[in-house]
């Protein structure tokens, strides 16, 4: 089915200010192209030339495109400029990428977190294209003087049905004095020639020799280095410091405090972090210095009240449990976890009368900005902000407070200045995933679940409080979800696929321990309950049950799932979650009385691939991410103070524990939809099935290792 989009110049201008940014309004079309010439090119000499917001053409043709939206390693300052140039039909060999500035007016929503950028983008990248191209169809056909209906582009050259061709640039001009067109046609899918194609990270050539892109690459000249201390407990404040020996060390030019933090400028980082661990400081209690020990007591106490917030709740659930022929109760718990990074946090920031400049890493360029010009009491107009490519975020980059202190040291110190995180100071200031207990309670009747209930304890900010629409309600009818917290001075906040990160893990484990009490196969289990779902009957609902299904069938059919295998034990688990449905068999073996993961068959369905290769990436990446923090993540308190700094006593999945992830994306037309971490929920679930299969162990606490005997943090053999 063809998919077209008309549109007014009313609608197309209200769509682009929201979506694209204006892209078609005020800008100049200047020469740009005939027919472009073949590569190889040196793309660097040429001079490109402004099409509008998105785009710049080269006089032979090639284009640049600009990607609005943060790259954290998701992929899509590759994946969005390739929708565009899909749209536009210009050879995705003559286009090279830049990534955008922070730009309001120009761009909406440029944020990376929540899975969202291709999926929140999709439709006004795709109308960029399109529109471009029918303008500079139309141009052409009124110099040819016959309708544009009958002229065609691609490759970046209009043809008219004599056979004679224009290139874009030779029409530009003319498209530029021209209205908006309103028909602009989007291309069928099966028409695609890039979208689906796999394409290399455009930046892949920079990472791997080295060049700049990262925020700790960028150096401007006169630019000094700062570091941070900070108290070393949640819930303390400074009450004193001696800064004399500090002082004494070469490169470090001043030492300042700024609130309850104290900040050193020096030359370089070896002396600002050298002189900060000679400060001699005295911290003070201000709140309550926690530890794990008594989170998890009060945690315990909030599933055991009775006033809860009740976030949904379908039919009698109540009823439901005294009518039941058996009841199921089981308590899940996993711990705070770090966001680690591999490039720590840093920022550089130059406040001055004019301005304010700032350059680095962050996933909320906007909201950041604002933040800052709040604090410096500043126009937000002053605010400059340079977006540079991530090494890593996970949701810790959303929170801009190392923004904030960078401008706040350079506006006191009058001088330009980066700061720089130590990993120490990356694990420890926080802000973590909060630590969490699940609830979850069945009821059985006629070997049916008849009756479910779950209650969520967190620090802090509930999880599942966001998400009481996701599977399983509308599949069980007596359904109710309840949710309490305990504030705490300990930081939290969003962690790679946060709400689902961990309660996946409790609620897959859940279906599998029900589906043993009803002595069916967990796979069908799953597939009898979203048999339940009426799609369409409640709109509340976020997930489609078909969808679903199909993504199950296809992750048991490809993970040979009821196939046995000798030493090979697996474990199966699926998920909905930013949108898109997954699935996943987990095959594990065991050695020397420990589990180790060989194999995870996935299934996923979030629309249009619009680039397998970092699909795939972003699949392999998020099961491996999730299979690390479920084995080993363990980051405890005492005090208010987290009991791991470093890598010595935090404990990562290694190299030689990750398995092969083989990834199937069910094929259909529908929008894009999440995939930078909706890989990674799953994935508990079905290694801690799996370590049941091999084991006959259930695991009701994250991460796994713990529950063998032989194998703590300290003293693990791979």
């Amino acid at each position: 089915m063809k998919d077209k989009i008309v549109f007014s110049r009313r609608n197309f201008l209200r769509t682009s200010a929201l979506a694209s940014g204006g892209i078609l309004i005020g800008v100049n079309f200047l020469n740009a192209c005939a027919e472009a010439a073949q590569p190889p090119v040196d793309v660097a000499n040429l001079d490109f030339k402004d099409f509008n917001a998105f785009i710049k053409i080269a006089e032979n043709g090639y284009v640049t495109i600009f990607s609005p939206n943060p790259e954290i390693g998701q992929g899509v300052k590759t994946s969005m400029p390739m929708i565009i140039a899909e749209e536009l039909d210009v050879p995705w060999d003559h286009v090279t990428v830049e990534q955008a500035p922070l730009n309001t007016e120009k761009y909406s929503r440029q944020v990376a977190g929540g899975s969202q950028s291709i999926r929140a983008g999709w439709d006004s990248l795709r109308q960029t294209g399109a529109t471009s191209k029918q303008l500079l169809i139309n141009a052409a056909a009124e110099r040819w003087g016959v309708s544009a209906q009958t002229c065609t582009a691609s490759e970046g050259i209009i043809t008219n049905e004599e056979g004679e061709t224009l290139g874009y640039g030779e029409v530009v001009n003319d498209a530029a004095k021209m209205e908006v067109p309103e028909n602009a046609v989007l291309k069928d899918p099966k028409d695609y020639k890039i979208i689906g194609k796999n394409a290399v990270n455009v930046d892949i050539d920079a990472i791997i020799t080295g060049k700049p892109l990262y925020g700790l690459d960028f150096k401007e000249e006169g630019m000094k280095y700062a570091t941070v201390m900070r108290a070393p407990a949640f819930g303390e404040k400074l009450k004193s410091y001696d800064d004399s020996e500090a002082k004494t060390v070469n490169g470090v030019e001043e030492i300042l405090q700024f609130g309850d933090k104290i900040a050193v400028i020096a030359t370089n980082t070896w002396a600002a972090m050298k002189a900060k661990r000679k400060i001699k400081v005295q911290w003070e209690p201000s709140g309550n210095l926690e530890g794990s020990a008594l989170h998890s007591q009060k945690l315990d106490a909030i599933l055991d009240r009775k006033d809860l917030k009740v976030e949904r709740e379908d039919g009698d659930v109540n009823k439901a449990f005294a009518d039941a022929d058996q009841v199921i109760e089981r308590t899940y718990e996993s711990p705070f976890l770090p966001h680690n990074c591999m490039e720590p946090m840093n920022f550089y920031a130059n406040v001055t009368a004019d301005k304010v400049y700032l350059v680095g890493p962050i996933q909320t360029p906007a909201g950041t900005a604002s933040q800052v010009a709040k604090l410096l009491e500043r126009d937000e107009k002053d605010i400059d902000l340079q977006m540079t490519r991530m090494g890593g975020g996970f949701g810790r980059r959303l929170y801009g407070d190392f923004v904030l202190e960078a401008a706040e040291i350079s506006n006191l110190a009058k001088k330009p200045v980066k700061v720089v995180y130590s990993r120490e100071d990356d694990m420890t200031a926080g802000t973590y995933r909060p630590s969490i207990k699940y609830r979850i309670k069945a009821a059985l009747k006629d070997d049916k679940v008849t009756g479910y209930n779950l209650k969520e304890a967190a620090i802090n900010s509930n999880m599942y409080g966001l998400i009481p629409n996701f599977f399983p309600a509308g599949a069980i009818a007596n359904y109710k979800v309840e949710t309490g917290n305990y504030k705490s001075d300990i930081s939290t906040g969003a962690w790679r696929a946060p709400y689902t990160n961990f309660l996946a893990f409790a609620e897959q484990s859940f279906f599998d321990e029900i589906a043993g009490e009803l002595q069916i196969d967990p796979v069908q289990l799953r597939l009898d309950l979203l048999d339940n779902v009426d799609e369409g009957a409640d709109e509340r609902i976020e997930y489609s049950a078909s969808r679903m299904k199909d993504t199950i069938r296809l992750a048991a059919e490809k993970g040979n799932w009821g196939s046995a295998e000798p030493g090979i034990h697996k474990g199966f688990s699926a998920y909905y979650s930013h949108n898109s449905h997954v699935a996943e068999v987990v095959s594990i073996g065991m050695q020397n009385g420990f589990p180790k993961v060989k194999n995870v068959t996935v299934a996923v369905d979030c629309g249009i691939v619009v680039n397998p290769t970092g699909a795939r990436n972003q699949v392999e990446g998020g099961v491996i991410d999730g299979i690390g923090h479920a084995m080993y993540g363990y980051f405890p308190f005492e005090d208010g103070r987290p009991k791991a700094e470093n890598f010595d006593s935090y404990r990562l999945i290694r190299m030689q524990e990750t398995p092969v992830v083989d990834v199937h994306f069910v094929e259909n037309t529908l929008s894009p939809t999440g995939l930078g971490e909706p890989g990674l929920p799953p994935a508990g679930g079905a290694l801690a099935n799996a370590i049941k299969a091999a084991t006959g162990q259930r695991l009701y606490q994250q991460p796994f290792i713990n529950s063998f005997e032989k194998q703590k943090l300290q003293d693990i053999k791979v």
